[in-house]
């Protein structure tokens, strides 16, 4: 397999994650298991795309010219991708738990979570805004004495 077909394969596997993160919040496996289970294949992935192909290729980590060179390496591309991919659905699915944990409508997070998908770090950031600024609608725990 070559990278690019890897890379289309990883990415609409991706999206099909995130479909029932967005769609189907109410189903405990669409924001528990799936965004569990796949960015820990995708760590895999990375792991293996990493190991075979990334120490072999020229360039680094010391400054953006070294990690240019080391990103010239289509593998080592992909490798930075799905590291991407994997992150950003950790975090969406993050996002949709502690979003249900405090009672915040999941057509508030939607746009964080899209974003979240599209440019990862923005999309965090508008969830913190959000859960912030958001009515907290979770029952209180009533204490026992």
């Amino acid at each position: 397999m070559t990278p690019e077909q890897l890379f289309s394969v990883l990415n609409t596997m991706t999206v099909a994650a995130w479909l029932p993160l967005v769609f189907l919040p109410r189903k405990r496996w669409a924001t528990t298991v799936v965004p569990l289970a796949w960015p820990s294949t995708l760590a895999l992935i990375y792991a293996v795309v990493v190991v075979a192909t990334v120490m072999q290729s020229e360039g680094g980590f010391s400054s953006l010219a070294a990690v240019r060179a080391l990103f010239a390496n289509d593998w080592a591309l992909l490798a930075g991708w799905t590291h991407y991919l994997a992150f950003d659905l950790f975090v969406g699915g993050w996002e949709a738990r502690d979003a249900q944990r405090r009672g915040v409508r999941h057509l508030l997070i939607v746009p964080a979570l899209v974003l979240t998908f599209l440019v990862g770090p923005g999309g965090f950031l508008l969830y913190l805004a959000l859960r912030r600024f958001a009515p907290n609608r979770a029952a209180p725990i009533l204490a026992v004495e």
